[in-house]
């Protein structure tokens, strides 16, 4: 870290460090005071995949060059560490008033991404998913309490959703609320470590499932996004991303409750009747985390629920078949 702030600032002196919160990257992430200005340094962690920090800095110089990410004072790659401007974020809903504004923004700002240019990582959705899938059936959290009758839903979605489509955009691919900053004008995207190309659906729906609750506001989203050129496939196609990505989301939360289970677990009488609205209530009141194993057991079963109640309406077959 010397090192970073020397070539960085002309000085070793960090005037405060503090961790910054919030997320679930395993990747130190602090806030840095110096010369009295605010910066975010990162420690990244190269766990996982073949030079994930060359491909992750080039990516987030292309978004910030194209005014996404926040302005990187400092990237090297030999010691996995990033410094980038600090930016005090304020709550979207309370700069974006109405639903319809910041949907409206949160559309434009994926518009923004989608239009970068290409991005060096590329990789398949459907083995993302499959993988997913395999390494959840080998989980002790692999019931049919949990899992009721959705993969029936799933294999019809499989046999198909357009995997092979070549039209592949620049994506985040986790545009939740901890990674969107707004400095009370605008919003600013960070943590790029699981960017590459991808299919656009992605990134809208990943977001619609944290903000867009009824048809209007997804006309609203999806019309922002796409213009005049709006059509049924698109909102068929989008629908039916949503819930491939509450899918990926849940076995994300059920893998890392796997990892602590407690002794005697049972089964929680609240999965069946877990929301998104219900467990997100409870965590704004700080009554459940998602650091603990039945915050992320309720939380990933609460978007289960979600899915199936949406693949259980009337608008999944007609889905299913603009896509086919």
């Amino acid at each position: 870290m010397e090192k970073a702030l020397l070539q960085t600032f002309n000085t070793s002196n960090a005037e405060e460090i503090s961790l910054l919160t919030g997320g679930l990257s395993a990747s130190p992430v602090y806030k840095i005071i110096v010369n009295t200005q605010p910066y975010v340094l990162k420690l990244d962690t190269t766990e996982g995949i073949p030079n994930p920090i060359a491909e992750s800095y080039t990516t987030m110089e292309i978004a910030a060059n194209a005014d996404i990410a926040p302005p990187i004072c400092y990237q090297n790659i030999e010691d996995a560490i990033s410094i980038t401007r600090f930016i005090e974020s304020q709550p979207l809903r309370a700069v974006f008033t109405s639903p319809d504004i910041l949907l409206r923004e949160l559309a434009k700002t994926i518009r923004s991404i989608h239009d970068m240019p290409p991005i060096p990582k590329e990789n398949s959705l459907f083995n993302t998913v499959e993988g997913l899938i395999q390494q959840i059936r080998k989980s002790p959290l692999f019931t049919k309490t949990i899992f009721e009758d959705f993969f029936d839903y799933y294999d019809i979605i499989q046999k198909h959703y357009p995997w092979d489509d070549m039209d592949k955009v620049p994506s985040h691919n986790d545009l939740n609320p901890n990674n969107m900053i707004c400095d009370g004008k605008r919003i600013w995207v960070v943590d790029w470590d699981a960017a590459f190309l991808n299919d656009r659906y992605v990134d809208l729906a990943i977001s619609a499932n944290f903000f867009v609750r009824n048809e209007q506001q997804e006309n609203t989203f999806l019309s922002t996004y796409f213009g005049d050129s709006l059509n049924p496939g698109n909102s068929a196609r989008f629908f039916i991303m949503r819930q491939i990505t509450r899918l990926i989301y849940a076995i994300l939360m059920f893998k890392l409750a796997g990892n602590s289970i407690p002794a005697g677990a049972i089964d929680d009488p609240d999965l069946q009747t877990a929301t998104l609205r219900k467990i997100g209530e409870q965590l704004g009141a700080g009554t459940l985390s998602l650091s603990s194993y039945r915050g992320q057991l309720l939380y990933g079963k609460a978007l289960l629920n979600e899915a199936l109640t949406d693949m259980r309406s009337p608008r999944f077959a007609p889905s299913v078949k603009l896509l086919a």
